[in-house]
């Protein structure tokens, strides 16, 4: 009966370690995704400058937005590029003006574009019917910035499908030990009492 007693407390007490795993997990991905604010937060306290990263970079959609908002302000695409470029900054903001001042000087559409960041693609691909054929600005960074959101929405939800899935395991491993200990293992015990009072 004792090595019973002891087979009982050890499930209870191993039941909940997919639990804590799962806990120490995600305070690990916590601190390491935590950790370029940190620094970013140490620079501004000790008076250094960092360039920015991807995690501070302006989203994609908000540069659209604000380049359609300089457009509909009767900016031109060069004079959009290089005044979104400033305000947003940082390598974005670096390859905006660039491509602002390359276009200003006789450059290509393609050529002026040579070296920006990959993520402005989406820019480069709105803005090209525009300067080349003359078409409206405004209308194709909508139907950009739409195209991205829906791509986002779509990838969120395989995201959510794919951690459903990552689920599974862990809370199967949490709730068999459960329904060990509260639905067979009472009738198990009833049982052998019965045999050995019988």
């Amino acid at each position: 009966m004792s090595g019973l007693v002891l087979v009982v407390a050890g499930c209870v007490l191993g039941a909940p370690s997919p639990w804590w795993w799962a806990r120490r997990r995600a305070g690990r991905r916590a601190a390491a995704l935590g950790a370029p604010g940190a620094a970013r937060a140490r620079g501004r306290a000790d008076g250094t400058s960092r360039a920015p990263d991807a995690a501070t970079a302006v989203p994609t959609g908000v540069l659209l937005e604000l380049l359609a908002a300089a457009v509909r302000a009767g900016a031109s695409v060069p004079r959009a590029l290089d005044a979104v470029g400033v305000a947003v900054g940082g390598p974005d903001g670096a390859g905006l003006r660039r491509a602002s001042a390359a276009l200003v000087l006789g450059a290509t559409w393609d050529a002026a574009w040579v070296g920006a960041p990959g993520r402005l693609d989406v820019v480069r691909r709105a803005l090209r019917p525009a300067w080349l054929h003359g078409a409206g600005p405004v209308q194709a960074l909508r139907a950009a910035g739409e195209s991205l959101r829906q791509e986002r929405a779509a990838a969120a939800r395989t995201a959510a499908a794919r951690l459903g899935v990552h689920l599974v395991l862990p809370l199967g491993a949490c709730f068999l030990p459960a329904f060990v200990l509260v639905g067979l293992l009472p009738v198990l015990l009833s049982l052998g009492a019965g045999l050995l009072g019988g």
